[in-house]
């Protein structure tokens, strides 16, 4: 059913291209007249919002098809206050395999710090028991070199699961505190 809805969003693609084309054609440069041009630009532009939504759904199918609801599971960056911890990089492992890397800018991690939240990898995995490291790396407390990891065993249930990574400060210990909680 996918391949046949596929099959024909493409082809409604195709003749949404092919039209303003045609009807350039059709139409001499002699025997144009505003109106015409007027009524050419509408359908070119009801063409391109065709076009967006056709874009769209696809998406949504790719999505869809690569990351179904009952397999999915998701991994989110957060972090509060940031005055023991600048975070340069993350590293995700799930059951000794690493599956992501990421390095972040100044802005990027500036975003976090002001209340934004990163997805850091997105994959589908099967029902169980699962384990899960992350390790930190940036400069801890007197721009001292840190790298920290945290552990955290999950299972993974039917149904999307959503897992946060979460970085605060312990102001009692002068030490960011690397937190790893399951969302409900």
């Amino acid at each position: 059913m996918t391949r046949n809805l596929l099959m024909s969003l493409t082809a409604s693609l195709a003749l949404a291209i092919a039209a303003p084309a045609q009807a350039q054609e059709a139409a001499s440069p002699d025997a144009a007249t505003p109106d015409q041009f007027r009524q050419l630009d509408q359908d070119v532009q009801s063409l391109k919002k065709e076009v967006l939504d056709l874009n769209r759904d696809l998406f949504l199918l790719e999505e869809e098809l690569l990351f179904p609801a009952n397999s999915q599971v998701a991994f989110f960056i957060s972090m509060d206050v940031g005055e023991y911890f600048k975070l340069d990089s993350v590293s995700l492992k799930i059951d000794g395999k690493e599956v992501a890397n990421y390095l972040y800018t100044d802005r990027e991690a500036g975003s976090l710090l002001q209340g934004g939240v990163h997805r850091v990898h997105m994959a589908n995995l099967k029902a169980g028991d699962h384990e899960l490291v992350a390790i930190f790396t940036g400069q801890g407390p007197h721009s001292r070199e840190y790298r920290r990891g945290a552990t955290m065993n999950f299972s993974k249930g039917i149904g999307a699961k959503y897992v946060e990574l979460e970085i605060t400060d312990r102001v009692k210990k002068q030490q960011p505190e690397f937190v790893i909680k399951e969302w409900e």
